[in-house]
């Protein structure tokens, strides 16, 4: 079948919510990409920080299949070895005490809100229910997690919004320290990753830290693109040298399946009781079992991950490139601002070139390779990207 025509009979029972580039992959393995028609690609996407661990790893594919044929899920009602051994795995990388699992980024966050409002509400009563996020944020798109982002564009069509949110401009610690008595909480992104991959100042999250324990605050911290190793620690929280009170995370957890949740710390690990909160396929044996298996391959992975990104920045700047206003980020999060050319069109003479990346923001491309990338793999892909911008 022609790619034409396969996409033809996709787009007929598919709703077309999504603004798809052309090809259709069909197999992939480390970072490498291949179509229906057998053309090559290097991964810098690697499915939007998901697959940390590339395609089909071998150790993971050993685990998940190996989960497959003994138990893929039961219901939360009953206790499963995975699950509680994932959760172990999370506690002590992140030092945190805690773990509830979800399926997606935007379900941890809205548990995180659930939590936030419940904590407050069962120590302070009404009237404490706010939770402050920051202008270009993005955390999800249910109708809490949407309106917690705070982006204009995410918004349009879907009013009215839920109450009990607010948004302050990034860095400004004064305009988030004359906030009223309604707050119970601060959720931030130790780097925006959809508002254009723009990190948070290190001292900026110290002084929100500090001013969240005085005010009895909640600080969460939303993990879900900067978690797992993709900043070159297991949480980018730790790189910042804060302590929050609770944290969300997905994507590059579970190397490829749907996987997330949040994890608290020690005086949030009894606010969520019996029947308060929930989720039908949250940790299940399969999820948990591809999870404990991204996180070993990890374990050696992660002590490069900084130096990989480094290497990556730099290169990128000594390109010297005029299109290329600035290199941003940390670790493999990399953000590239572009002068004057829409980044989807950039991106889209990537792909044709045999490389998949990714925007961020109305004026950046942003790039986000498996964690286990090889010099080799990061060489090849930046001399298309190099092409690519030379020819514009």
């Amino acid at each position: 079948m022609s790619f034409q025509s396969f996409k033809e009979n996709h787009d007929a029972h598919i709703i077309q919510n999504y603004a798809r580039q052309p090809a259709a992959f069909v197999k992939g393995e480390g970072c490498k990409l291949w179509d229906m028609d057998g053309k090559e690609y290097i991964d810098f996407a690697s499915g939007i920080g998901v697959l940390s661990v590339g395609h089909s790893h071998p150790v993971w594919v050993e685990a998940v299949t190996e989960q497959a044929g003994k138990l893929t899920h039961v219901c939360n009602l009953f206790y499963t070895e995975p699950g509680a051994k994932l959760a172990k795995k999370l506690c002590e990388i992140s030092g945190l005490s805690a773990v509830f699992f979800a399926n997606s980024g935007a379900e941890s966050n809205e548990g995180l809100i659930k939590l936030a409002r419940k904590y407050s509400k069962d120590k302070y009563g009404e009237g404490r229910s706010t939770i402050i996020t920051l202008n270009g944020s993005f955390h999800g798109r249910t109708m809490a997690t949407l309106t917690a982002t705070a982006q204009a564009h995410f918004h349009k069509h879907f009013d009215p919004f839920m109450p009990g949110f607010r948004y302050v401009p990034p860095n400004d610690f004064d305009a988030l320290a004359n906030q009223g008595d309604d707050v119970c909480a601060v959720l931030l992104e130790p780097i925006q990753g959809e508002g254009g991959v723009i990190p948070l100042d290190t001292e900026y999250v110290k002084q929100v830290a500090k001013l969240c324990e005085e005010r009895d605050w909640l600080l969460m911290i939303d993990e879900v693109q900067t978690g797992i190793g993709r900043l070159g620690y297991w949480f980018g929280f730790q790189e910042l040298g804060v302590q929050p009170d609770a944290i969300s995370f997905a994507k590059g957890v579970g190397g490829g399946i749907p996987l997330g949740g949040f994890i608290v710390s020690e005086k949030l690990r009894d606010v969520l009781g019996h029947g308060t909160h929930g989720t039908t396929y949250g940790g299940n044996p399969l999820c948990a079992a591809a999870g404990l298996a991204t996180i070993e391959i990890l374990e050696s992975v992660l002590p490069q991950v900084a130096k990989k990104g480094e290497y990556m920045r730099t290169r990128i700047k000594e390109m010297n490139l005029p299109k290329v206003l600035e290199v941003r980020g940390k670790g493999l999060m990399i953000g590239i601002k572009i002068d004057g050319i829409p980044p989807a069109e950039i991106n889209g003479k990537l792909l044709q070139a045999g490389l998949v990346g990714l925007t961020a923001g109305a004026d950046a491309l942003r790039f986000l390779p498996p964690l286990v990338i090889s010099t080799e793999d990061i060489d090849a892909g930046l001399a298309i990207f190099e092409k690519v911008m030379k020819t514009l």
